[in-house]
């Protein structure tokens, strides 16, 4: 039988993908929903959506490390469902997009949770909103997060005003942006304390050490972790930190340890970049010596998930992850390497639309 070139390329195409799906998803618990080719955000149709699934599923929404944008992931973002329910983890850019590529929607979401206030866990969070009012959603949503939550959503809903204003007119619509979205500033405790529960999760979180000290004496903004727990399962998500001896008691036990990683290269080279930086007064020393002291390399990943004795590690907020610019991904056994020198479970490298 012959086939045509255009079917040997099929073919080909089909094959490199399902390899490097092999390569990516090795965890020993199903990964529901097919992210095999190339961690481009291309699902496969076999497995259901999240929302029509029971139990606890954390879906990787956004994936890349850091307050840019590139075509291959898009800035963090995750999903907690709850037998078919969304709860919503940081909010980067491209988080509205691919609530919808993953299945979710962005209407139903109700609780969002934010780990910290930089730009690449937010700048989704005022579409994302004005969205849901435009499309109708009749329940409030809430969003919680550390101290300026709640002035950052009265920005959102600032934002949605003159869309609101001029769709009441011309469109008869009575709902206020203002009555529906509500933010809430979580404590930034150093023991784990309760921050939510409903009829399906429980949430618990914990301050972690993505602001050092040095700048923690001259702002009242803070970043937290999470704990969510339902149907007898445990995934703890760290937000932006460095080595956090709070995470490592949230996280103890936990199913999944759902933590940033930067490779051990880069992190060796913002070090030195920030120290040239410096010594040359260079204005962007400060932006580099952030990147260096308040993210975890991948060897920090490894020792707090041994620490706290996790099944499961999975890493996002990838630095570089896909900013490598002209050049492909690390592969990821970079970033297991790293987590290898300490931990010796299972470590799943996360792509955008990823299910657990």
């Amino acid at each position: 039988m012959r086939h045509s070139r255009r079917d040997l390329l099929t073919h080909t195409a089909r094959v490199a993908a399902l390899s490097i799906g092999a390569q990516v998803a090795r965890p020993f618990f199903a990964v529901d929903r097919a992210f095999a080719q190339a961690g481009t955000g291309v699902t496969g149709s076999a497995a259901p959506s999240p929302r029509e699934q029971t139990g606890m599923r954390l879906v990787l929404l956004g994936t890349q490390g850091g307050p840019n944008v590139n075509l291959q992931r898009a800035q963090n973002a995750q999903a907690i469902v709850v037998d078919g329910r969304p709860y919503l983890v940081d909010c980067g850019y491209g988080a509205v997009r691919n609530l919808v590529a993953a299945g979710l929607g962005y209407t139903q979401v109700g609780s969002i949770f934010l780990t910290h206030l930089h730009d690449d866990h937010t700048s989704d969070l005022p579409a994302l909103l004005s969205l849901q009012w435009t499309g109708s959603r009749s329940q409030p949503t809430d969003v919680y997060g550390p101290y300026g939550t709640g002035a950052l959503v009265e920005a959102a809903v600032a934002f949605a005003k003159a869309n609101a204003d001029i769709r009441r007119v011309d469109e008869e619509r009575t709902a206020r942006p203002e009555s529906m979205f509500h933010g809430h500033d979580l404590p930034a405790t150093v023991t784990a304390a309760q921050a939510f529960a409903d009829d399906r999760l429980t949430v618990r979180t914990i301050e972690n050490t993505h602001f050092p000290e040095r700048s923690k004496a001259k702002m009242a903004y803070r970043a937290i972790a999470y704990r969510f727990e339902a149907r007898g399962r445990s995934i703890v998500i760290s937000g932006d930190t460095a080595y956090s001896k709070n995470l490592v008691e949230l996280a103890r036990g936990a199913d999944l340890f759902v933590c940033e990683a930067m490779d051990q290269s880069i992190y060796e080279s913002t070090v030195a970049r920030a120290k040239a930086a410096a010594d040359a007064g260079n204005a962007n020393a400060g932006v580099l010596r952030h990147v260096a002291d308040t993210h975890s390399t991948t060897s920090d990943v490894g020792r707090m998930a041994a620490e706290a004795n996790v099944k499961t590690v999975v890493l996002t907020h990838l630095l570089p992850g896909s900013n490598r610019a002209g050049t492909t991904e690390f592969p990821d056994s970079n970033y297991i390497d790293g987590v290898r020198q300490h931990f010796s479970g299972e470590v799943i490298v996360g792509r955008d639309l990823m299910v657990l």
